[in-house]
Protein backbone atom coordinates (compact mmCIF):
# COMPACT_ATOMS: atom_id res chain seq x y z
CA UNK A 1 0.00 0.00 0.00
CA UNK A 2 1.51 3.31 -1.09
CA UNK A 3 1.32 5.83 1.75
CA UNK A 4 0.20 9.44 1.25
CA UNK A 5 1.77 12.67 2.51
CA UNK A 6 0.16 16.09 2.13
CA UNK A 7 2.90 18.68 2.64
CA UNK A 8 2.84 22.39 3.35
CA UNK A 9 -0.32 22.57 5.47
CA UNK A 10 -0.77 25.97 7.12
CA UNK A 11 -4.41 26.55 8.08
CA UNK A 12 -6.98 24.90 10.30
CA UNK A 13 -9.03 24.19 7.15
CA UNK A 14 -6.08 22.18 5.82
CA UNK A 15 -6.01 20.12 9.00
CA UNK A 16 -9.76 19.57 8.90
CA UNK A 17 -9.53 18.33 5.32
CA UNK A 18 -6.67 16.01 6.25
CA UNK A 19 -8.61 14.64 9.22
CA UNK A 20 -11.41 13.63 6.84
CA UNK A 21 -9.12 12.11 4.22
CA UNK A 22 -6.70 10.37 6.59
CA UNK A 23 -3.40 10.66 4.73
CA UNK A 24 -0.58 8.82 6.50
CA UNK A 25 1.49 11.99 6.90
CA UNK A 26 1.12 15.75 6.71
CA UNK A 27 4.00 18.21 6.51
CA UNK A 28 4.77 21.51 8.22
CA UNK A 29 7.45 23.62 6.53
CA UNK A 30 9.83 25.24 9.02
CA UNK A 31 12.02 26.99 6.45
CA UNK A 32 11.92 30.78 6.78
CA UNK A 33 11.40 32.50 3.45
CA UNK A 34 9.47 29.62 1.89
CA UNK A 35 5.90 30.49 0.92
CA UNK A 36 4.54 27.60 2.99
CA UNK A 37 6.60 28.54 6.07
CA UNK A 38 4.86 27.92 9.36
CA UNK A 39 5.90 29.27 12.74
CA UNK A 40 6.51 26.38 15.18
CA UNK A 41 3.99 27.86 17.63
CA UNK A 42 1.32 27.87 14.93
CA UNK A 43 2.29 24.33 14.01
CA UNK A 44 1.87 23.24 17.64
CA UNK A 45 -1.69 24.58 17.64
CA UNK A 46 -2.50 22.85 14.36
CA UNK A 47 -0.97 19.59 15.58
CA UNK A 48 -3.39 19.58 18.52
CA UNK A 49 -6.25 19.53 16.01
CA UNK A 50 -4.71 16.79 13.85
CA UNK A 51 -6.16 13.29 13.99
CA UNK A 52 -3.80 11.17 16.10
CA UNK A 53 -3.57 8.52 13.36
CA UNK A 54 -1.84 11.03 11.05
CA UNK A 55 1.88 11.65 11.53
CA UNK A 56 3.18 15.23 11.28
CA UNK A 57 6.48 15.75 9.47
CA UNK A 58 8.63 18.83 9.98
CA UNK A 59 10.51 20.04 6.90
CA UNK A 60 13.89 21.69 7.55
CA UNK A 61 16.91 23.00 5.67
CA UNK A 62 20.20 22.93 7.60
CA UNK A 63 18.46 23.60 10.92
CA UNK A 64 20.30 23.11 14.21
CA UNK A 65 19.82 19.48 15.35
CA UNK A 66 18.81 20.66 18.83
CA UNK A 67 15.96 22.73 17.43
CA UNK A 68 14.59 19.76 15.49
CA UNK A 69 14.99 17.41 18.44
CA UNK A 70 13.06 19.82 20.67
CA UNK A 71 10.11 19.99 18.25
CA UNK A 72 10.10 16.18 18.12
CA UNK A 73 10.30 15.89 21.90
CA UNK A 74 7.44 18.35 22.37
CA UNK A 75 5.26 16.38 19.95
CA UNK A 76 4.84 19.27 17.52
CA UNK A 77 6.11 16.84 14.85
CA UNK A 78 6.54 13.08 14.69
CA UNK A 79 9.22 12.88 11.99
CA UNK A 80 11.92 15.23 10.67
CA UNK A 81 12.51 15.75 6.94
CA UNK A 82 15.91 17.16 5.97
CA UNK A 83 16.20 19.07 2.70
CA UNK A 84 19.56 20.78 3.00
CA UNK A 85 23.21 19.78 3.08
CA UNK A 86 22.78 17.52 6.11
CA UNK A 87 25.47 14.82 5.87
CA UNK A 88 25.99 11.57 7.74
CA UNK A 89 27.70 13.39 10.63
CA UNK A 90 24.63 15.62 10.98
CA UNK A 91 22.20 12.68 10.84
CA UNK A 92 24.26 10.80 13.43
CA UNK A 93 24.12 13.84 15.74
CA UNK A 94 20.36 14.18 15.30
CA UNK A 95 19.90 10.47 16.03
CA UNK A 96 21.80 10.98 19.28
CA UNK A 97 19.18 13.58 20.26
CA UNK A 98 16.01 11.76 19.19
CA UNK A 99 14.68 8.29 18.48
CA UNK A 100 12.01 9.68 16.13
CA UNK A 101 12.26 8.81 12.41
CA UNK A 102 14.32 10.94 10.03
CA UNK A 103 13.65 11.44 6.32
CA UNK A 104 16.55 12.67 4.17
CA UNK A 105 15.61 14.32 0.88
CA UNK A 106 17.72 13.93 -2.26
CA UNK A 107 17.46 16.07 -5.38
CA UNK A 108 17.49 13.80 -8.43
CA UNK A 109 18.80 15.31 -11.66
CA UNK A 110 21.17 12.61 -12.93
CA UNK A 111 22.03 8.97 -12.22
CA UNK A 112 24.95 9.90 -9.95
CA UNK A 113 22.53 11.59 -7.56
CA UNK A 114 21.36 8.13 -6.53
CA UNK A 115 24.79 6.99 -5.31
CA UNK A 116 24.57 8.22 -1.68
CA UNK A 117 21.05 6.89 -1.15
CA UNK A 118 21.87 3.25 -0.37
CA UNK A 119 24.31 4.18 2.40
CA UNK A 120 22.23 6.99 3.93
CA UNK A 121 21.53 6.26 7.60
CA UNK A 122 18.23 8.15 7.71
CA UNK A 123 15.15 6.01 8.36
CA UNK A 124 13.61 7.04 5.06
CA UNK A 125 14.72 8.81 1.89
CA UNK A 126 12.68 11.22 -0.22
CA UNK A 127 13.37 11.82 -3.89
CA UNK A 128 12.57 15.26 -5.29
CA UNK A 129 13.42 17.66 -8.08
CA UNK A 130 14.21 20.39 -5.56
CA UNK A 131 12.59 21.85 -2.46
CA UNK A 132 9.01 22.75 -3.24
CA UNK A 133 9.69 23.38 -6.93
CA UNK A 134 6.51 21.66 -8.07
CA UNK A 135 8.45 20.07 -10.94
CA UNK A 136 8.74 16.42 -11.91
CA UNK A 137 12.16 14.81 -12.33
CA UNK A 138 13.02 11.94 -14.71
CA UNK A 139 11.43 8.88 -13.11
CA UNK A 140 13.47 6.59 -15.37
CA UNK A 141 16.47 7.37 -13.18
CA UNK A 142 14.97 5.64 -10.12
CA UNK A 143 13.32 2.57 -11.65
CA UNK A 144 16.11 0.28 -10.45
CA UNK A 145 16.27 1.75 -6.94
CA UNK A 146 15.74 -1.00 -4.36
CA UNK A 147 15.48 1.14 -1.22
CA UNK A 148 11.92 2.25 -0.27
CA UNK A 149 11.39 5.95 -0.90
CA UNK A 150 8.99 8.87 -0.69
CA UNK A 151 8.31 10.15 -4.22
CA UNK A 152 7.97 13.95 -4.43
CA UNK A 153 8.31 16.66 -7.04
CA UNK A 154 5.44 17.91 -9.13
CA UNK A 155 2.92 15.21 -8.27
CA UNK A 156 -0.73 16.05 -8.93
CA UNK A 157 -4.07 14.50 -9.87
CA UNK A 158 -2.87 14.68 -13.49
CA UNK A 159 0.16 12.41 -13.11
CA UNK A 160 -0.20 10.36 -9.93
CA UNK A 161 -1.72 7.37 -11.71
CA UNK A 162 1.17 7.35 -14.19
CA UNK A 163 3.65 7.59 -11.31
CA UNK A 164 2.10 4.60 -9.55
CA UNK A 165 1.98 2.62 -12.80
CA UNK A 166 5.66 3.19 -13.53
CA UNK A 167 7.08 3.14 -10.00
CA UNK A 168 6.48 1.47 -6.65
CA UNK A 169 7.09 4.23 -4.11
CA UNK A 170 6.78 3.60 -0.40
CA UNK A 171 4.92 6.91 -0.19
CA UNK A 172 3.89 9.83 -2.40
CA UNK A 173 4.38 13.42 -1.24
CA UNK A 174 2.27 16.22 -2.73
CA UNK A 175 2.09 19.95 -2.02
CA UNK A 176 1.55 22.36 -4.93
CA UNK A 177 -0.42 19.68 -6.78
CA UNK A 178 -3.22 19.94 -4.21
CA UNK A 179 -3.36 23.74 -4.22
CA UNK A 180 -5.43 26.40 -5.95
CA UNK A 181 -4.06 29.94 -5.96
CA UNK A 182 -1.38 29.01 -3.44
CA UNK A 183 -3.66 27.47 -0.82
CA UNK A 184 -4.58 23.85 -0.16
CA UNK A 185 -7.73 22.83 -2.02
CA UNK A 186 -9.81 20.21 -0.20
CA UNK A 187 -11.32 18.95 -3.46
CA UNK A 188 -7.88 18.38 -4.98
CA UNK A 189 -6.70 16.76 -1.74
CA UNK A 190 -9.67 14.37 -1.87
CA UNK A 191 -9.17 13.61 -5.56
CA UNK A 192 -5.46 12.90 -5.09
CA UNK A 193 -6.07 10.55 -2.16
CA UNK A 194 -8.84 8.78 -4.06
CA UNK A 195 -6.61 8.21 -7.11
CA UNK A 196 -3.83 6.71 -4.99
CA UNK A 197 -6.18 4.42 -3.09
CA UNK A 198 -8.13 3.41 -6.20
CA UNK A 199 -4.87 2.52 -7.94
CA UNK A 200 -3.89 0.39 -4.95
CA UNK A 201 -7.25 -1.41 -4.96
CA UNK A 202 -6.93 -2.18 -8.67
CA UNK A 203 -3.38 -3.44 -8.21
CA UNK A 204 -4.45 -5.74 -5.37
CA UNK A 205 -7.21 -7.24 -7.52
CA UNK A 206 -4.97 -7.90 -10.53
Amino acid sequence: MTLIKFCGLKRIEDIQAANKLKPDFIGFVFVAGKKRYLDPREAAQLKKQLDSSIKAVGVFIDERPGTIAQLLAEGVIDLAQLHGNEDETYIKRLKELTTKPIIKAFKIHKAEDLLPISSCSADYVLLDSGTGTGKVFDWQLIKSLSRPYFLAGGLSIDNIEKALSELEPFAVDVSSGIETDGSKDKEKMAAFAALVRDKERKSNHD
